[in-house]
């Protein structure tokens, strides 16, 4: 079989134009493993509420870090796309779970160089209904209907691998150089809690108590909770960092429904209020940075630190397209490709 990859990352609208958003809130908002309710209700809440009161706002919030070349998600994929496909010989592509490159033109960009086994690999750390497993049934789904012979093998979450916590570790120790911090928070994007619950395979383990995390189960395999903590920990433990200089939050939360806690937001004003004057926080549940992390974070999080009393807010970036992380990548390619195949092709 001839082999290929396809790289999925979350997406973003074509433009800053409020009708591009739109478009694009309307996709992400509309799946069934974002808001997890019945269609009905679902359709009423998005295209009936969101779409008529959301798309401009957050068209303005895009405009503020809109680069000329596009969309810093967008652009930081594709040049990520190109540094490691200079370490490996197989063909690799890029697609979106929403907007463009979709899914379905990734895989097609793949069968027309004659793959027809693929290795596919969302670029989310941390495994989330919302994130790796719709990307997941989407990709089997289009693969189902348009390219039956082909086969996908899909890349597990990386939240623990020593490669990937090497590459983050050194990614934030190289931006906190020279920075003088009070305390690093990590800031995870947030679920709903029953998210949680659903994803638990064993149906009794996961009780949101604060130590089911912490504790050996079969469910951390599918536990976005567990996999956010444990990135923590692991980076923590990797930088020699003392315990009570960094912790955990979740970021983005939507509606009124419970989500995972603490609120980032809500950390972030504490912190200040409590006399933090300088704080850093890095976002290891995006690969690449997007809206979430230089505007609702670099920018917003900025202005409620200071707000509170804060003066020093330093905003970490993601890995994107750092060179030691498309080697990890590479590295995790070429792997595949030996186990499948027992021949070396980098």
């Amino acid at each position: 079989m001839n082999k290929g990859v396809l790289m999925v990352n979350l997406g973003s609208p074509d433009s800053t134009d409020p009708k591009d958003v739109k478009k694009y809130l309307g996709e992400f908002l509309m799946d069934e493993r974002v808001i997890d309710v019945p269609y009905a209700a679902r359709a009423l809440l998005v295209k009936g509420i969101i779409l008529n009161t959301r798309p401009k706002k957050s068209a303005e919030a895009y405009s503020k870090i809109w680069w000329d070349e596009g969309s810093p998600l967008i652009v930081l994929t594709e040049r990520l796309q190109k540094k490691v496909q200079s370490h490996t010989k197989l063909p690799v592509e890029i697609a979106m779970r929403y907007g463009t490159p979709s899914i379905k033109e990734g895989l097609q960009k793949l069968h027309d160089q004659g793959i027809d086994d693929v290795m596919l690999l969302p670029l989310y750390p941390q495994y989330a209904m919302a994130t790796t497993e719709t990307i997941l049934v989407l990709a089997e789904e289009i693969r189902a209907e348009f390219f039956p012979k082909m086969k996908i093998t899909d890349v597990k979450p990386f939240y623990n691998k020593p490669e990937y916590i090497k590459v983050l570790g050194d990614s934030i120790a190289d931006s906190l150089k020279g920075v003088d911090y009070e305390h690093l928070l990590f800031s995870y994007h947030g679920v709903p809690e029953r998210h949680i619950r659903k994803s638990d395979v064993t149906s009794m383990h996961c009780k949101l108590d604060g130590s089911c995390c912490m504790s050996q189960s079969k469910a951390h395999e599918f536990c976005y909770r567990h996999q956010c903590y444990e990135t923590t920990r692991l980076v923590g433990e990797y930088l020699g960092m003392e315990p009570l200089t960094y912790s955990t939050s979740f970021q983005s939360r939507l509606g009124f429904d419970p989500w995972l806690q603490p609120y980032t937001d809500r950390t972030i004003e504490r912190m200040g209020k409590e006399g933090f004057k300088k704080m850093a926080i890095a976002t290891p549940a995006f690969v690449s940075d997007c809206l979430e992390t230089l505007e609702e974070i670099a920018m917003e999080g900025e202005e409620i630190f200071h707000e509170a009393g804060g003066r020093d807010f330093h905003t970490i970036p993601c890995i994107n397209d750092r060179d030691d992380w498309a080697g990890v990548v590479a590295g995790w390619i070429n792997e595949w490709a030996l186990v499948e195949t027992g021949k070396a092709i980098a």
